[in-house]
């Protein structure tokens, strides 16, 4: 099993639309027994809260469920459950790096899968509002993480 956990600041819009993201493609190609998903925030600033309204309203019109959601920070004990731990800018990873050392080939940003996007990082809809923008790169993210899995676990 692979565990993959994707990190922003809240936990309430970025990581979570990746983490769901992650999962409907990990289905799509017959692999939700193989790849788990999870995420968590830096801050703690919405622990116990469900995602925000504009994750959820663009992950089910892509079709995704967004049941069984909460929101939680990131624990110290992460480093040793997953993986993968997958942070949307560079104050995320700053964090990570911080708690866990540094780490490249299981910290980095989901950007750094992508690099013909033009982004260095995945925008905060909270503060952008564009929550299609956070879609589209979690989407294209995820996807390339998912062939990054594959090719290094042969699935």
């Amino acid at each position: 099993m692979t565990r993959v956990l994707f990190v922003c600041l809240g936990n309430i819009c970025r990581s979570p639309m990746a983490e769901y993201v992650l999962r409907r493609l990990a289905a799509e190609r017959g692999l939700s027994d193989k790849i788990r998903a999870a995420s968590a925030g830096t801050s703690g600033f919405h622990d116990g809260e469900d995602m925000h309204r504009g994750t959820k309203t663009v992950l089910q019109r892509h079709g995704i469920d967004t049941g069984g959601f909460t929101s939680r920070k990131i624990e110290a004990t992460d480093k040793q459950h997953y993986d993968y731990i997958v942070a949307m800018d560079d104050a995320n990873l700053a964090e990570l790096e911080r708690l866990f050392g540094r780490h490249p080939d299981k910290l980095f940003k989901l950007t750094d899968l992508i690099p013909e996007s033009g982004y260095s990082h995945v925008p905060d809809p909270w503060y952008t509002g564009d929550f299609d923008e956070t879609y589209a790169l979690a989407a294209a993210g995820c996807a390339a993480l998912l062939d990054k899995i594959a090719a290094e676990k042969g699935l």
